[in-house]
């Protein structure tokens, strides 16, 4: 028995080896076939459109206030009162601060003290010019009593004069201890507090008031733009323009230029423009940024199709286009203008063609797809929060 298993035992490691090498190839096989059989890729395609397309052109806007007045205080004295509130609307002539006013209501009342006394004294010289000057005119008196009557009277006159100026500057100085806005507007953030020693050599202002309804937004234009801009609109206060906040939501009334800097800046090469925009309820405040767009001419025909259809891939922009066939056709495309979320291809597309906007990294040249619709609310509410990057590039085509 031990001689017939020796004898068999080539025999068991040959079949061994040819079943183990049958079971390779079967399960190749089947995994080829697997693959044969797996269906093509989903993806979602949009039409590439065509229509108008007005052409926009955006500068950052920085806002700023119509009237911007810095309130100073014109007399040194004590901080008392504050009579606003901070970031509220002021009213013109409205009081802001008191400075305490007992020093300055000395001031006046001893330089009308002063008036009176060279009143009377005015008067004196004018009764004695009256009596002297009849008698002058009989030789009752001499010539040098008249002169000195006449020098009198108009010395006394003259200190009058002096003594009424410094009534009116004391009454001046007690005026600006109430501290008053000059505009109506938004008043800021009081710099002093109750009780601080103010005069007009403080470093810093006790507020601002600015004026916002309308309200400037400031943007720097380039010398080209400005010159192409002159050239095909005479009259470029007229054209409308719209501000986009920081929320990206659109202001809702439309501005106009409305001046411009002397010169450009010889540094940056740029102009800086001002445009107004009405600001009801005062939404808008200085210090904010914005963009300011303005329609600057219209695309006839342009072909549109979302972004985030379009790949950079090492500066050039491809599109998978899917034929009749269901097919993928990578293609390089010429891109222009960016309008909203969609692009304008120049070259590349034509009218009606099929483009991938969502899966287009599952696509090759040459592969079947399965299209269906593209459903952009869907692909916004799958994004995520931070910024979209740029979307994958096609599989390029398989070398054959």
């Amino acid at each position: 028995m031990r001689s017939r298993q020796g004898a068999d035992a080539p025999f068991f490691r040959t079949f061994s080896v040819f079943t183990l090498i049958l079971s390779t190839f079967l399960l190749s096989g089947c995994k080829k076939e697997q693959q044969a059989a797996a269906p093509p890729p989903d993806v979602e395609v949009v039409t590439v459109v065509q229509k108008d397309v007005p052409i926009y052109k955006e500068w950052v806007g920085a806002l700023d206030g119509y009237v911007n007045a810095v309130i100073r205080a014109q007399v040194t004295g004590y901080l008392i009162k504050q009579n606003y509130r901070e970031g509220e609307l002021v009213k013109k002539g409205q009081v802001l601060f008191e400075i305490d006013p007992r020093t300055f209501r000395a001031a006046l009342d001893q330089a009308k003290g002063q008036l009176s006394q060279q009143k009377a004294r005015h008067d004196t010289a004018k009764a004695n010019l009256a009596r002297i000057r009849p008698l002058a005119e009989k030789n009752a008196v001499s010539q040098k009593d008249l002169d000195d009557a006449i020098g009198s009277e108009l010395s006394t006159r003259s200190s009058v004069e002096a003594a009424q100026a410094a009534v009116e500057e004391a009454q001046l100085n007690l005026d600006f201890t109430r501290i008053t806005s000059p505009v109506e507007g938004i008043a800021g953030i009081a710099k002093a507090q109750i009780g601080n020693l103010v005069g007009p050599n403080m470093q810093t202002e006790l507020t601002s008031v600015s004026t916002v309804d309308p309200i400037k937004a400031y943007v720097n234009v380039s010398e080209q733009e400005y010159l192409t801009v002159g050239k095909s609109n005479p009259n470029p206060e007229k054209i409308p323009l719209e501000l986009i906040l920081a929320d990206g939501s659109v202001y809702p009334h439309k501005g106009h230029m409305a001046l411009s800097d002397r010169q450009i800046d010889p540094t940056t090469g740029t102009l800086k423009v001002g445009a107004l925009f009405a600001n009801p309820g005062n939404r808008l405040r200085p210090g904010g940024f914005g963009l300011v767009r303005a329609v600057m001419s219209v695309k006839k025909g342009a072909l549109l199709v979302p972004q985030r259809a379009v790949t950079d891939l090492q500066g050039k922009y491809l599109v998978a286009v899917i034929g009749a066939d269901n097919k993928a056709d990578i293609r390089t495309v010429k891109v222009a203008e960016r309008i909203g979320s969609d692009w304008i291809i120049d070259e590349g597309l034509k009218p009606g063609e099929k483009v991938v906007a969502e899966g287009i990294q599952k696509v090759k040249a040459g592969m079947p797809v399965n299209p269906k619709p593209f459903n952009p609310e869907a692909a916004a509410k799958s994004a995520p929060a931070k910024p979209e990057t740029k979307p994958a590039a096609p599989a390029p085509a398989e070398k054959r």
